[in-house]
Formats: structure tokens, C-alpha cells, sequence
């Protein structure tokens, strides 16, 4: 190679790589949400209803005798996989939220309070990517709770009950494998609607360096959902509460599948994720971060 040649390379441009979309950050973050102690005990926890439920069945049938109770309650009996239907209902109108609370709650207050937020913005990490990664992680807690409960409820539904063909809430038969896809659009539906109240959790965390206090923000903003929704002289304010969707999964259970209700508490759910996860970045990437 000539002189000239040689030099002609070593004034070359270099020829810039695209960059490498990394996962470390999500994968450490999902590490973190599912490594903490208090979240997994947590986890167990809501495992453990199913079982409570299933054997406390098992040794005392439920008798319908008009009192009020989960509606699937009393076909547990006859079809193992209602321990799980029946477990999902227990657990969504304070166990689920709570937990969702915890975790969604303590995401970027958790940080600020351990004196980390302000290392992790200097890494770098931008504020906008912080903020993803972290719902990002509650999402994925929202996603095991419920189904840590449908599968736990299945198993000790096939175990202590007989499994066989499902008759859905329309009266229509349908096969146990059917029935089992049922199970899972309910558990991914009730995912989903916990993750309007992971995204309210977000952007209360963004407000306070105090992680319980973001917690119990969260907590309360979810009970008080739910008692507003059931006062009567509220109706009108019901269909724009976050909680007013959480138990049309009934729906469902429906042959053919009844999609109205189903699809206003997504649209509804989408519509807090969008305003309160807007609301979260606004504060984030605005705030002055000393801890």
C-alpha cells in the first residue's frame, strides 16, 4: 500500500455502530422488584389464599344458603377450576391493590429515600428511561400477582376437586381447556386494570422522597375508588373511577364473550396510564433530583 493510500485510511471517518439497545437496567430493576424480601412474602401471600380457600372447602362444602359471596364460590364443588375464579375475586378488591401499591409506590420514592436516585440519573440514565423501566417492573409484578394466584388456584383445584368440562356464567358448556383460556383472559384482564392503579402509584412516587408514604397514597387512593363506587348518589361519577371496571371479567366467562364492559375497562385503564404516567414523567424530568 502506498504512502498516500496509508494515509487516505488513517484520515477515514470511522464508521459509527448503531447503538445497542441494552436490557441490563430493566433486567436489574425486575431483579430488584422480585429479589426484595417484603415483595415476594407478598407474592406468597397471595398464594396462599387458593389454598385456604380450596381446603377450606374441601373439609366444609359452602352451603348457599342467600348470603352474599363470590359468585363462583359455590361451583368449586363441582369444578376445580373455580378455586382460582373464586381466588381472583377475593383478592381483587384489597389484596391485589395493595400489593401493587407497595411496589409501584416505593419505585422512584423508594429510590430517592435510599439516596440512589441521583446515582442512577448520573450512570447515564435519562429521566424518560428511568421512568419506563420502573412501571415497566411494577407491570411485571402486576402481571405474577395475578397469576400467581390463577395458577396456584388451579392446581389446588385439580388436586382437591374434579376437572372436567366448565359451565361458563351464559350456562354454556365449554371443555376444561377452554375453560383454562377463560382463567387466563381473566387473570391478564385483572392485570391490566391494576395497571391504572400501578401508573397512580408511579406518579404519587414521583411526588414524595417517602416510600411509605407514596405506599399508603396509593393504598388509600385504591380503597377510595371502591367506597365511591358503591355509593348510589355517586352513579355518576362511578364510570370514571379506576375501580369501576375490576369485576366485569365476568364477562369473559360468557359464551359468546360479552366485550362492552371488558372493553371500557381497558379504554378506562389506558386512560389513567396515559394522563398519570404523562403526570409522572412531567414531574420526573422537571424535578430538581438531590437524593
Amino acid at each position: 500500500m502506498s504512502a498516500a493510500e496509508m494515509s487516505a485510511v488513517a484520515t477515514a471517518p470511522a464508521v459509527r455502530r448503531p447503538p445497542v439497545v441494552s436490557t441490563r437496567f430493566l433486567r436489574s430493576e425486575l431483579g430488584m422488584v422480585f429479589g426484595r424480601r417484603r415483595n415476594l412474602a407478598i407474592l406468597a401471600v397471595l398464594a396462599g389464599i387458593p389454598i385456604v380457600i380450596a381446603i377450606a372447602i374441601k373439609v366444609t362444602a359452602p352451603v348457599n344458603d342467600g348470603r352474599d359471596g363470590p359468585p363462583f364460590l359455590f361451583s368449586i364443588t363441582a369444578n376445580g377450576i373455580f378455586v382460582a375464579l373464586t381466588a381472583l375475586t377475593v383478592v381483587l378488591p384489597l389484596f391485589l391493590p395493595l400489593a401493587v401499591a407497595v411496589v409501584a409506590g416505593e419505585s422512584v420514592a423508594g429510590e430517592a429515600s435510599l439516596g440512589t436516585l441521583r446515582y442512577l440519573l448520573v450512570v447515564p440514565v435519562s429521566r424518560t428511561r428511568l421512568l419506563a423501566v420502573k412501571y415497566a417492573g411494577a407491570l411485571a409484578y402486576c402481571l405474577a400477582a395475578a397469576f400467581i394466584v390463577a395458577v396456584v388456584g388451579t392446581l389446588m383445584g385439580a388436586l382437591l376437586f374434579p376437572i372436567g368440562p366448565v359451565t361458563l356464567l351464559s350456562g354454556t358448556q365449554v371443555s376444561y381447556g377452554a375453560g383454562l383460556a377463560r382463567l387466563l383472559l381473566v387473570a391478564l384482564y385483572i392485570a391490566a386494570m391494576m395497571a391504572g392503579l400501578a401508573a397512580i402509584g408511579l406518579f404519587v412516587s414521583t411526588l414524595t422522597e417517602s416510600a411509605i408514604a407514596a405506599m399508603a397514597t396509593t393504598a388509600v387512593l385504591a380503597v377510595l375508588s371502591q367506597v365511591l363506587n358503591q355509593v348510589p348518589q355517586l352513579d355518576w361519577l362511578a364510570p370514571w373511577l379506576f375501580s369501576h371496571y375490576w369485576l366485569d371479567y365476568g364477562d369473559l366467562l360468557r359464551d359468546p364473550i360479552a366485550t362492552g364492559a371488558v372493553t371500557k375497562g381497558l379504554a378506562a385503564t389506558a386512560a389513567y396510564v396515559l394522563i398519570f404516567g404523562s403526570l409522572a414523567w412531567s414531574r420526573i424530568t422537571t424535578k430538581d433530583v438531590s437524593s
